[in-house]
């Protein structure tokens, strides 16, 4: 009971103050996501045991440098690009049998793209028009934690099949599908509130999201799994480090972002 409490309270203010910001206005949604990453990668030097300090710069002079000076779009596709081949290679890193060992060169580049170039995406994506969309990204947000919240409860309840349990024993394939399915009806629910998307682009966005943040935890799940560890981190009480919460939205944060670019394209 106390442990479900103070998972609760935690929870709590961790959407109180993510609100807050969204709705405060778009520089303190900036500046959350800033320290946000900060502290992912910190979680993350300690998981593959990078030393030194020179990601947390390069982070930062990237994070500065996308958000408010560039504003060529070819250059935001370049960003994207490399993020999401990284995002690729962590999934070959998850799907293969064979111990990988990353060199210092590889854990700096992995840590600055998958978690630096998720936070950036994933403060560009509200950037709707010359606008700020609050519903848009609060809509990200939500899927995010449908599917995460009904794959545990439906899991929990019915799961018997197991989905990756060499890298995440507790993980099913009910679950996972009873996640997926909530989240569809979540993006129906925000296609009547946000119209900047339609109803079947939400859906779209729904479907990529979940499979993406899932892999995204997946992956995770593995780092961790590879440092022996149970959880990233001990900032959130009851809900372990930063990237514990995050890690499915920074994994999922270039391919929402590509998809809704798509989506402006084709429009």
């Amino acid at each position: 009971m106390r442990e479900i409490l103070r998972r609760s309270l935690t929870g709590a203010v961790y959407i109180i103050l993510l609100l807050s910001a969204v709705f405060l206005n778009s520089d303190a949604f900036d500046f959350l996501f800033m320290t946000f990453g900060l502290a992912c990668l910190y979680e993350y030097k300690k998981l593959v045991q990078l030393k030194g300090y020179h990601i947390f710069a390069a982070y930062l002079a990237l994070w500065w440098a996308y958000i408010y000076l560039i504003n060529d779009h070819r250059l935001v596709n370049v960003l994207m690009v490399i993020t999401i081949v990284v995002n690729i290679y962590l999934l070959y890193y998850l799907f293969s049998k064979k111990q990988q060992n990353f060199n210092t060169f590889l854990k700096f580049i992995i840590g600055l793209f998958y978690i630096g170039g998720g936070c950036i995406f994933l403060t560009m994506i509200p950037y709707k028009n010359d606008a700020f969309a609050k519903l848009l990204i609060m809509g990200i947000f939500i899927l995010i934690w449908v599917n995460d919240s009904f794959a545990y409860l439906v899991g929990k309840s019915i799961g018997r099949t197991k989905l990756f349990p060499s890298v995440s024993p507790k993980k099913t394939i009910e679950g996972t599908l009873g996640g997926f399915i909530f989240a569809l009806g979540a993006a129906y629910i925000m296609s009547t509130q946000e119209t900047l998307i339609t109803q079947w682009q939400w859906i779209i966005l729904a479907c990529v999201i979940v499979i993406s943040g899932s892999l995204g935890d997946l992956i995770e799940s593995k780092l961790k799994r590879g440092a022996g560890v149970k959880d990233s981190g001990a900032i959130l009480p009851g809900h372990g480090g930063m990237l514990d919460r995050l890690d499915s939205l920074v994994f999922a944060a270039p391919f929402a972002y590509l998809t809704l670019n798509i989506f402006t394209y084709v429009s």
